[in-house]
């Protein structure tokens, strides 16, 4: 089942999540609302969801980054913004810890902003400590574009979107950055 994603604007963007229990977590309820966040991520297409962009207030995100996804992209692309592929997983209640300076910009977009883009400076390099699906502990090393989807849906459970941490003169509408800054 495909979940409405919410826009800028809805409450429940702005707002800080509520932890989840293991017991929460392995409820049939979540693992439903997993299953549902994982269909509409793919749909959308995305690398990542939040489920407070569902309308679900709770400290949990789902991410995967295909390599289909990345097709479009050259060797130069992909070499610059460090991107390889991510299996499907799931963060709950994540402590994000940044192990570089969030130096690294590049063009970010974000599924309840449909439309925009803008550039974002990010840390290149962090450590998640967090839940899985099954509510067991797990540490993730991650850097380059990974670090970044960590980043940003993190910062979704947290209340803040993109556009908090734009560079505000980047923003852009999808059809002009395509127009005059994709290649550059």
């Amino acid at each position: 089942m495909l979940l409405k994603i919410v826009s800028v604007g809805e409450p429940v963007l702005r707002a800080a999540s509520q932890e989840l229990s293991k017991e929460q977590i392995l409820s049939p309820s979540t693992q439903k609302l997993i299953e549902y966040m994982r269909e509409t991520v793919r749909d959308a297409p995305g690398v990542g969801l939040a489920a407070p962009q569902v309308g679900e207030s709770l400290q949990l995100a789902v991410i995967e980054d295909k390599f289909e996804y990345q097709k479009s992209l050259t060797e130069k692309e992909l070499k610059a913004q460090e991107r390889t592929e991510v299996p499907f997983h799931v963060i709950v209640n994540p402590v994000l810890e940044l192990l570089t300076e969030p130096t690294e910009t590049f063009f970010e977009g974000c599924l309840s902003l449909p439309g925009f883009t803008a550039v974002v400076a990010r840390a290149k390099e962090v450590r998640v400590h967090c839940l899985d699906h099954c509510g067991e502990p797990r540490a993730i090393h991650a850097s380059g574009w990974y670090a970044r989807i960590l980043q940003h849906e993190i910062d979704h459970l947290r209340g803040t979107l993109y556009i908090d941490r734009m560079q505000g003169r980047s923003f852009s509408t999808l059809e002009n950055y395509t127009r005059h800054w994709k290649d550059r």
